[in-house]
């Protein structure tokens, strides 16, 4: 099974950048845009595999109100190789009222779940950051509407990016990024190699009264580090030579 303590030990940027050395897509894709902002930007990275859904809340629904698919939905955690992350989005454009408050974040946690992703908005944050479980939002909305869900476990699309069930996803206070499951295995090494070749430059700088030439050298060493890198990440060969 995929350490996922291991993706959290890096925040999500760095993530990012390990991803991008792999060419597997885009530099522009596979991450959402600046609409999902972390509700608690004190808290540390999040990783987990997407339990999606959608959700209304303009209108009422015959049948019941969002609590009444909280049973079937983490029932369905099961369904996910690990953590899950639950995953909105709000079919309402504007959103008209909260996703999400203190009853159905404590359910996701005690259930299991590593956090909390919508397209639409927040409520309860007080008790939600008390609870301690990190919750990603548009804004926050006093009013629940008539919240419920209309889906579960398919395809959605939150802040420009499309998940499936069960996509891998990186999350912190920068924001949220998916994970290809091909080189999942291999992002937290290269990572932490990532990590070393940036040093090369901020350990320079942090010496205190750096100058142009010695800088250049710090910055063409982290560069060939990284061209380096990146070389030994497509061939296959993540760890030292």
């Amino acid at each position: 099974m995929l350490d996922l303590k291991k993706l959290t030990q890096y925040d999500t940027p760095t993530i990012s950048n390990a991803i991008e050395l792999f060419e597997v897509r885009p530099r522009s894709a596979g991450y959402m845009d600046a609409r999902i902002r972390a509700c608690f930007p004190e808290m540390t990275a999040i990783a987990g595999y997407a339990a999606t859904a959608t959700m209304r809340c303009a209108e009422p629904r015959r049948g019941g109100d969002v609590y009444s698919s909280l049973d079937e939905q983490v029932a369905r955690f099961a369904e996910l190789p690990g953590p899950p992350i639950v995953v909105y989005q709000d079919l309402d454009d504007p959103a008209v009222a909260a996703t999400f408050g203190e009853i159905m974040c404590t359910t996701y946690k005690s259930f299991g779940a590593a956090g909390l992703i919508t397209s639409g908005a927040a409520r309860d944050l007080d008790q939600v950051r008390r609870l301690g479980f990190p919750a990603f939002s548009n804004g926050a909305i006093c009013s629940h509407g008539w919240s419920h869900t209309v889906d579960l476990h398919r395809a959605v699309r939150v802040g420009g990016l499309t998940v499936q069930p069960g996509d891998l996803l990186h999350a912190d206070c920068n924001g949220v990024t998916s994970i290809p499951l091909e080189i999942a295995a291999e992002v937290a090494d290269v990572a932490a190699e990532f990590a070393t070749a940036e040093a090369l430059v901020l350990d320079y700088l942090k010496k205190g009264s750096p100058d142009g030439p010695h800088f250049g050298e710090a910055r063409r060493a982290m560069m060939d580090s990284l061209t380096a890198l990146g070389r030994r990440v497509r061939r296959g060969t993540v760890i030292s030579e």
